[in-house]
């Protein structure tokens, strides 16, 4: 299934998310989202090294449906490295990151629905379960930053406002977690300016269409096409309460389908008893919107909020012509520490491809819905509960239900 960027929302905002909880690194500990009525944290000089490292284990199980009651058990740990310019005597605008990551065990991915249910462990056909991302991002003193190199896009997800979820922390599916595009994958190599004003963050991406998932980006750059992202964040206030509105274009001149993308069973036929495919260039659409409906004065930065997304594709060779998702989270009121959420989602494959392949395969919209809550110990551990139910894409698939267990620790 496609492992795709969640691009709108790359860089929305200076500062992190309060929804993090359980996050220690000075990227992702300071101060919550702040309102236009308050005042914004003095700048503070960046640390020469900040290290962070992020370590999830799974439990899970189909509870209903076709697919057998198999209880599997699988995890994941990433690593965040930030060394600032100034530990090597340059600029302390520069930064290199490192971003190594490591899976292990079993996983639920593809039993019951079509998109991945553990983004976390999802990773394409064939591929390892070690990786390693790295990349220089410059920092001016406007706030703007320009970043060159391989970028691992669930770190994407985790800076969305109110959502914050990449897999290790809250919704676990990939179709609200980190929102399939068929167009860019989830590691990338290129390059991504961010230039944030007072009421409007404007982002610009420019990478290769091909996943970079164990690969340097050196190899064969561009070979299958060059892909881009243009957005803009609205930063509102609603009624005294933060919220982000975003417009997004993402498209690229591939003249093929995304093959490292596509889960193989859904390759179609190659011409001429195929169409799907056969022409070049792809443009899609993308809105979303985060916004908080109730923040606690008696606990800062908590609060719960409703997420919206939708996403509409222009053109073959994109095999997804829509997919969104809506729903609430946040933190309850009575422990404000800890997190929940429930979403709807609902994706749809181009009717091209579902024509080509139907011979073999009758597919249809896959729609599903996803529980979490997060118990957060302390900062550093939190155990998750997650259900999630869902119609697959495949229509011989009877509605599956999917429940299971996370723990999370954070160094």
């Amino acid at each position: 299934m496609a492992h795709d960027a969640y691009g709108p929302e790359r860089g929305l905002v200076e500062t992190p998310d309060p929804q993090q909880t359980g996050s220690a690194s000075s990227e992702n500990a300071s101060l919550p989202l702040v309102s236009e009525q308050e005042s914004s944290p003095a700048p503070t000089r960046p640390d020469p090294f900040d290290i962070e490292i992020v370590a999830s284990q799974f439990l899970d199980a189909p509870v209903a449906g076709d697919a057998a009651n198999t209880l599997r058990y699988g995890g994941r740990v990433d690593g965040y490295v930030r060394v600032n310019g100034s530990a090597i005597g340059a600029s302390s605008k520069l930064t290199l990151n490192l971003r190594p990551e490591f899976r292990w065990g079993e996983d639920s991915n593809g039993v019951i629905g079509l998109i991945p249910s553990n983004t976390a462990l999802f990773r394409g056909e064939g591929r390892g379960r070690v990786d390693l991302s790295a990349s220089l991002e410059y920092k001016w003193d406007s706030g703007a930053t320009f970043e060159l190199g391989k970028l691992n896009l669930l770190d994407v997800a985790r800076k969305t406002p109110l959502k914050a979820s990449n897999g290790h922390f809250g919704f676990q599916n990939l179709g609200i977690a980190f929102p399939p595009s068929a167009i860019a994958p989830n590691t990338i190599t290129g390059a991504a300016l961010t230039v944030p004003t007072q009421k409007v963050i404007y982002r610009l991406w420019v990478f290769d269409v091909d996943s970079q998932y164990r690969r340097s980006g050196l190899e064969d750059p561009f070979e299958n096409g060059v892909g881009f992202l243009a957005a803009a964040t609205r930063i509102a206030n609603i009624g005294g309460n933060p919220g982000f509105y975003t417009f997004a274009l993402v498209g690229s001149n591939r003249d093929d389908f995304a093959r490292d993308i596509l889960p193989s069973p859904l390759f179609p036929p190659p011409p001429p008893v195929g169409t799907f495919g056969d022409e070049s260039g792809e443009l899609a659409l993308q809105l979303s919107g985060y916004q908080y409906v109730k923040r606690y004065p008696e606990a800062k930065g908590k609060g719960w909020g409703i997420i919206a997304r939708f996403h509409a594709t222009m053109g073959d060779p994109t095999f997804l012509d829509f997919s969104g998702y809506f729903g609430v989270t946040g933190n309850p009121r009575f422990r404000p520490q800890d997190r929940f959420g429930l979403a709807y989602f609902q994706y749809s494959l181009t009717n091209e491809l579902i024509d080509d392949i139907a011979f073999r395969l009758t597919l249809e919209d896959e729609r599903g819905v996803e529980a979490f809550y997060t118990y957060q110990f302390d900062d550093r551990f939190g155990l998750t509960a997650n259900i999630q139910v869902v119609d697959s894409t495949i229509a011989a698939r009877s509605t599956g239900v999917l429940a299971g267990l996370r723990l999370t620790s954070v160094f």
